[in-house]
Parts: structure tokens; C-alpha cells; sequence
């Protein structure tokens, strides 16, 4: 299946100069929604992993599926006061400013192999704080996996050390 023709490109999206990858169309179809799912599935089980971690909110769509079908846990990483019970944080560095991750304490164990799932990999560094999350709580990251890769920007090298996986590049 062609999935890059079921995702809709925005030019100018969030801001002038950026063409934003639209993954709403492709939720729309269901043949195309299960075929992206099955993909990553596909991926992850070349790994050895314990838990999954999907970052908010589009990382959600796609971890939540896989958790089901490997019959995994699934932790969710969440902004600031949306997880009610004693949380890590961490705060990481956006293009002007910083953002803050959180992740429950208890929701992953020392030892425990991850693996991250998000619909896009950009610049990185949402996922580098996931990363750092993670380690933070004496897991592994197994891999890192995206439906979405935007090969022009240094996601992958902000991600150098950890296996990186893709379904579609541009």
C-alpha cells in the first residue's frame, strides 16, 4: 500500500516554511490506519522489549495498537500535570525555550527493555527527552520507532546510539 499517498502535506503549517505531514487522512482509512500499525508491528518485533512508551499525543495513535497486539504495557509520557500519580520529569530544550516530559515512576522497572513509538521523527528532540526519561528510571531503550521520518532534518543524529526505524522517509 502506498501510505504516503494517504497522508495529506500543509504547506505553511504550523508556520510559514514548513510542510506539515497531515497523518489525520490516513486514521481516516481504516485499510490505511491498519496497514501503518501492522508495519510498525512488523519493526518491533525484530526487538526484545518489555514495555512500550508512547509520547503525547500523535505517539498514542500508534503505541496504543501495538501494546494491544504485542500484549505489552503501555506507558504514556505526558506534559506537565497530566499524570495523576508521583511522576520523573524532564525538561529539554525546544528552538526558543524548554519544554517539560513526564513519565509515571513506577510505570517502568530498572532493567526493562523499551520500546518508543511516535508518528514522526523531526528534529529529535521530543525523543531524546523520552530517552532521557527512560534512563532516568534504569530502563533500556530497545529502539525507537516512527511511522514518519523527515530525513532533512538531524532527528536521527540527535538519536545516534539507539536503533532508529522508520515506516516512510521524506
Amino acid at each position: 500500500m502506498d501510505l504516503k499517498s494517504k497522508i495529506r502535506t500543509v504547506e505553511n503549517f504550523p508556520k510559514e516554511g514548513i510542510s506539515f505531514k497531515d497523518i489525520t487522512t490516513l486514521l481516516q482509512e481504516p485499510e490505511a490506519f491498519k496497514y501503518a500499525i501492522d508495519e510498525l508491528i512488523k519493526i518491533a518485533d525484530e526487538y526484545d522489549y518489555d514495555v512500550i512508551i508512547g509520547p503525547e499525543a500523535r505517539g498514542f495513535i500508534f503505541s496504543a495498537p501495538m501494546a494491544y497486539a504485542a500484549q505489552k504495557p503501555l506507558v504514556l509520557v505526558r506534559k506537565p500535570g497530566k499524570l495523576p500519580s508521583e511522576t520523573e520529569s524532564h525538561e529539554y530544550a525546544l528552538e526558543y525555550g524548554t519544554d517539560v516530559l513526564e513519565i509515571h515512576k513506577d510505570a517502568i522497572k530498572k532493567g526493562d527493555k523499551v520500546l518508543i513509538v511516535d508518528d514522526l521523527l523531526a528534529t529529535g528532540g521530543t525523543t531524546k527527552a523520552v530517552v532521557e526519561l527512560v534512563q532516568k528510571l534504569g530502563a533500556e531503550v530497545s529502539a525507537v520507532l516512527f511511522l514518519i521520518e523527515l530525513t532533512f532534518l538531524p532527528g536521527r543524529e540527535i538519536l545516534s546510539g539507539y536503533p532508529v526505524r522508520t515506516v516512510l522517509e521524506y
